[in-house]
């Protein structure tokens, strides 16, 4: 029997199939389809089809699927609330999976909190009944296992560390607005620093970047960190140092075993490198 896991997010829907030993036995990223949430279900039900028929099995031995996206998932786990990146606003994506995937058990939820399911199974989180898992992308993410389960909280919103606040300062001034936090690169918060938005700003920083020039790409970025420039040395350095203090203030209220990191920052071993070099991490 398998298990279908996909991952839905802005630029690909990554698919993958799992055996009964819950190991990745295959795997395919498609385009995310920018139309409806129906045209994407259709499209990751045509891919599903041939990665079972390589193995010699049908949808009748697929137990359940799980799909993950950037966003809220309301209480009952039916809708997709709100995630921007996806432009799914109240998505009835359960039923639409169901509705393409008849007689599967269909459960969707917020990536970061199914990635620290996952990691509690068969990863980081194996043994622990506590943890935080930070997702560091394009934007910040984070699920808490807490008594060896998914914090949900009451409005099955838990978990966004997104919105921990970085520089009260920025929040003095009489003109302050709350709606200035949805501006991520610009806003006073955990999610505006360390993300891959932060790390480019910074970076743009160090480099004297005009306003509306060209923003480069993580990845270029960290190529030029590997060749030694010094402006991204010390980009680096600071978004870690920023990425380590978010981390000690969730350590110092949820007191957890490990804190876990994922995303697509977390490939680069020197994001890793920067962050054991700060003294008051050293305990996770």
């Amino acid at each position: 029997m398998y298990q279908i896991g996909i991952d839905i997010g802005g630029t690909n829907v990554k698919i993958g199939l799992l055996n009964e030993a819950l190991e990745l036995c295959a795997e395919i990223s498609i385009p995310f389809p920018h139309t409806t949430a129906e045209d994407m279900a259709a499209q990751i039900r045509a891919a599903v089809g041939p990665m079972l028929q390589a193995r010699g099995a049908a949808l009748s031995d697929v137990e359940s699927l799980g799909a993950v996206v950037p966003g809220s998932i309301d209480a009952a786990g039916e809708t997709v609330v709100d995630a921007h990146n996806l432009n799914f606003h109240n998505v009835p994506l359960r039923k639409i999976l169901s509705d393409a995937f008849p007689g599967i058990p269909v459960y969707i939820a917020n990536d970061a909190n199914g990635a620290a399911l996952a990691e509690l199974y068969t990863g980081a989180f194996v043994g622990c009944k506590t943890g935080v898992l930070l997702t560091l992308g394009t934007g910040l993410g984070g699920g808490i296992i807490l008594n060896g389960k998914v914090l949900m909280g009451a409005h099955a919103a838990a978990g966004e560390v997104s919105g921990l606040v970085s520089d009260i300062s920025k929040m003095t001034d009489d003109d302050f607005k709350l709606t200035s936090v949805e501006r991520y690169s610009e806003a006073p918060l955990w999610a505006g620093m360390a993300s891959a938005s932060g790390l480019i700003f910074e970076y743009a920083r160090q480099k004297h970047l005009p306003t509306g020039s060209p923003m480069p790409t993580g990845e270029e970025i960290f190529a030029a960190y590997n060749a030694g420039e010094p402006e991204a040395q010390k980009a680096l350095k600071i978004f870690a140092r920023r990425v380590a203090v978010g981390i000690l203030s969730l350590q110092n209220v949820l007191d957890v075993e490990k804190v876990a990191i994922g995303g697509g920052l977390s490939a680069a071993a020197v994001s890793y490198t920067h962050l054991r070099a700060h003294e008051t991490l050293r305990h996770l």
